[in-house]
């Protein structure tokens, strides 16, 4: 894990009330993080080297994005939780559902890789469905 991954982590845990730890939607963000960070990193190891043309596989910054957007998932499901003010709330709902949205994209672009690693994308994408699924019902209790 770098240091970012673990800086994350970190701010993650730190700023979450102790109840949301048991909450689906939290877990199934926690999990689709450790996925989405494991699928980068093998993923990295097949695309980090140049192609005979010298240039770099565009993909590599894909295998990022998912890091990214997946690392921003629980802190959206904890400032939403937190959030006293209706609209602001609704902010946090919004960002929520880009992220997920936007996961789920890079997921299918990482698929054109040349890579053993895009063999894990449909998981990705099947725990991205069970999270949207999660994300209705907890909207509700909201």
């Amino acid at each position: 894990m770098c240091n970012f991954d673990v800086i994350a982590k970190k701010n993650m845990l730190s700023n979450t009330p102790s109840h949301l730890y048991d909450s689906p939607i939290y877990k199934k963000a926690m999990d689709i993080f450790a996925l989405s960070q494991n699928i980068s990193v093998y993923l990295n190891q097949d695309l980090s080297s140049l192609k005979e043309d010298g240039s770099e596989d565009t993909n590599i910054y894909f295998s990022g994005d998912i890091v990214q957007q997946s690392v921003s998932l629980a802190p959206e499901i904890v400032n939403a939780e937190l959030e006293r003010y209706s609209d602001r709330k609704h902010k946090h709902i919004a960002s929520l559902k880009r992220l997920t949205n936007m996961l789920y994209k890079n997921s299918y672009r990482l698929e054109r890789a040349n890579s053993n690693g895009k063999d894990f994308l449909p998981i990705l994408r099947s725990e991205l469905r069970k999270f949207k699924k999660l994300q209705r019902s907890w909207m509700l209790s909201l």
